[in-house]
């Protein structure tokens, strides 16, 4: 067995433009050195600009996936992505925290695509409190972030989940992220010195989480994972016009 790296995992879903979900996670895995694992939740037809159709895996295939894997590999953290709702969430973390109850849960709330394709069951959010005692790092965008304060969700009195607030979407202080830790709360900046340098990227979201996910792996405490997350996704951004942005340390 490979020893030489620590194992991640990645449980999210199969984007065919390799931009966002698995394929994403795993390539920014390979930069930061860790080996990554993987679990598909959902099959779907989308190219970087938009989205088609998304057929989910049954949650039954999924565990035992997650299962067969944490057996044989000792997993240091783990991300996981689009999920299609509260029960299925609950369910993936319960199996994650049976086999490890120390391992770090980094959940990236994907509700809508950019293109505004829905994802995750709105309906269900109500029942998501007790799972989110569970999971270490929750990382939604600003309109994620939003929805999930709406329904009392991200109180940092009522679970124990650290927030990163992802600020690419802010219509003020763009770029700007916020960690939630410990009643505390930690302004990431963007680089200032090149604000034009930043490009628009499809799976942004699931590359900052996986990097803050790979930092975690080797050791680092939340907030400096979180930060090299930052610098991590900042070349992301920067390294070509297009959508779909190149991989790089």
């Amino acid at each position: 067995m490979q020893t030489g790296r620590p194992f991640v995992m990645s449980i999210a879903g199969f984007d065919p433009s390799g931009g966002a979900g698995l394929l994403a996670d795993i390539k920014t895995f390979e930069q930061l050195g860790v080996m990554g694992l993987g679990v598909c939740t959902a099959m779907t037809v989308q190219t970087e600009s938009r989205c088609l159709s998304i057929e989910w895996r049954p949650i039954d295939e999924i565990l035992t996936s997650i299962n067969v894997l944490m057996q044989d590999y000792s997993i240091e953290a783990l991300k996981i992505g689009v999920v299609k709702d509260a029960m299925f969430l609950e369910k993936i973390v319960e199996t994650i925290r049976s086999h490890n109850s120390e391992i770090k849960i980094i959940w990236d709330p994907v509700l809508k695509s950019t293109s505004e394709f829905s994802f995750f069951d709105l309906k269900t959010l109500p029942l998501l409190t007790g799972v989110l005692k569970k999971i270490d790092l929750i990382t939604p965008n600003y309109n994620e972030y939003n929805v999930l304060h709406e329904c009392g969700l991200l109180n940092q009195s009522g679970n124990s989940s650290a927030v990163l607030v992802k600020g690419g979407h802010r219509n003020d202080k763009t770029g700007t992220d916020i960690l939630i830790w410990n009643g505390k709360e930690i302004l990431l900046e963007p680089d200032i010195r090149e604000p034009s340098a930043y490009y628009p990227k499809h799976g942004s979201g699931c590359v900052l989480s996986s990097a803050v996910t790979g930092w975690l792996a080797k050791g680092e405490n939340l907030e400096t994972a979180c930060v090299k997350g930052k610098l991590y996704i900042e070349k992301f951004l920067k390294s070509n016009p297009s959508l779909l942005g190149f991989h790089s340390v």
